[in-house]
């Protein structure tokens, strides 16, 4: 199945774990996964991430043709390191404005490929949205579901 959005991983717990980044066009996925990249994650795909199922997990990467390349408004495409392919951990839904993120949310999951996974919202534009990602990713196995 490919979805319209975006794949970073972070390295935790001896093992990349992996960020499935969704929302409009133009709602910041990439930016957000840019800003991420600062803080130690990887791109795995942009744009476009083919996701499929093995034992009861849920994977993605980035179609063929779009692997290693990521589109950065204002300076258009440019080729990152990545990685081949991650388990996706968490999904991130962008926000279109930072009321649309609760304070305290009730934990809530995703299905993908009747695989659920934690989910979050985020307002991507946050300076702070990468690092409460990257603790998202810290946190998973205490509450969030």
């Amino acid at each position: 199945m490919i979805l319209h959005a975006g794949l970073i991983a972070a390295r935790l717990s001896g093992g990349w774990r992996g960020a499935l980044i969704m929302g409009e066009s133009g709602s910041g996925k990439s930016d957000l996964a840019l800003r991420a990249m600062e803080h130690g994650f990887r791109l795995v795909a942009d744009d476009r991430v083919l996701a499929w199922t093995s034992e009861g997990r849920l994977f993605g990467r980035a179609p063929d043709p779009l692997a290693g390349l990521m589109e950065s408004r204002g300076l258009g495409v440019l080729s990152e390191p990545h990685l081949a392919f991650c388990e996706i951990s968490l999904v991130v839904r962008c926000s279109d404005a930072p009321e649309g993120v609760e304070r305290l949310p009730d934990p809530t999951s995703t299905s993908i490929l009747d695989v659920a996974s934690p989910s979050l919202e985020l307002w991507p534009c946050d300076v702070a949205a990468p690092l409460k990602l990257l603790r998202a990713m810290q946190h998973l196995g205490a509450g969030l579901r």
